[in-house]
């Protein structure tokens, strides 16, 4: 019989103590923006209060399989990004925490297709059960958008040789429909990678971060978090590459000072509407116990008493 797929929380315990504090259990409101498999999601319960709640967002359907197990009158799970964060009540949670990365039962079942690791269809929606999946934009995308995406999600520099194998590909024997497939005509694209690093890697991930829309939903959530968040609500926020490392560290910047309209000098300035933490790595230990945790960073980020 299969086992079921294991997934490995990254930070958990420093995600979940910059989220909730430590000492006195909690009572606010917090949000898990990606319940994943449930991993930081089961130990913020553990740390709330009786009057404490968590609302938690997942587009995945197996991930709200999973939530469903969660027998809290103080968890709710709903069915969607988190970008829809913004529906919930201004000023309304003590904290939000963002975990950016794929859970590894997505990347470890073939037939969700995230992995060139793996032969399967070829999909990459985190929610299946709408929106178009790589197969089927790649069968009607033309080489400079193809080209485009990989090269803007992906910063692969081979991205016009890829776009044009794969039409070429395309064009001659069909659409294509598998993950294998798309790993061997990037494979015969690409002329030199690094040491160690699979040539259709960037390429994967490019298309997984356009397929799910996952750069806009960020920045969507993340002006979210400001009209929710309390006056000392935590933001707390794990990226996995650069890409989205580098949206949260700009918008954390953004916010975290003073804004003068030069137009007119004399007016109010704009008051900074978070106040930068804590930057934080998985150390050694989780690293080589957990090798996917080596690219993750964690930003904190606190959101500042504005003057009404």
């Amino acid at each position: 019989m299969n086992q079921p797929l294991q997934h490995t929380t990254v930070l958990l315990d420093e995600a979940v103590r910059a989220l909730v504090g430590e000492g006195v259990a909690p009572v606010g409101t917090f949000v898990d923006g990606t319940f994943g498999r449930g991993g930081h999601s089961r130990l913020i319960l553990q740390q709330l209060g009786p009057q404490g709640r968590l609302v938690a967002f997942d587009k995945d359907t197996e991930a709200i399989q999973e939530a469903a197990r969660i027998q809290d009158a103080r968890f709710s799970i709903r069915h969607q990004g988190f970008s829809h964060l913004g529906e919930l009540r201004p000023a309304s949670v003590a904290g939000v925490l963002l975990d950016l990365g794929v859970s590894s039962p997505q990347i470890d079942s073939p037939e969700r297709g995230f992995s060139f690791r793996f032969d399967g269809p070829l999909d990459m929606r985190m929610d299946t059960t709408r929106g178009q999946s790589v197969a089927e934009w790649l069968a009607q995308a033309q080489a400079p958008q193809i080209a485009e995406v990989i090269r803007d999600y992906g910063e692969e520099r081979f991205a016009g040789p890829i776009a044009k194998a794969i039409v070429a590909r395309r064009t001659q024997q069909g659409p294509i429909t598998s993950t294998a497939e798309l790993a061997d005509i990037v494979a015969g694209a690409v002329k030199t990678r690094e040491a160690g690093q699979n040539p259709a890697t960037r390429t994967f991930q490019a298309f997984r971060i356009f397929i799910n829309a996952e750069l806009e939903e960020l920045q969507q959530a993340l002006e979210a978090s400001l009209r929710v968040l309390q006056p000392g609500g935590k933001l707390v926020v794990i990226s996995f590459h650069s890409l989205e490392d580098r949206i949260v560290k700009q918008f954390i910047a953004r916010h975290s000072k003073e804004v003068f309209d030069r137009r007119a000098p004399f007016a109010q300035p704009t008051p900074m509407r978070l106040k930068a933490l804590d930057r934080i790595k998985p150390g050694p230990a989780e690293v080589a116990a957990n090798p996917r945790a080596r690219s993750a960073v964690m930003r904190v980020a606190e959101r500042t008493q504005v003057p009404a």
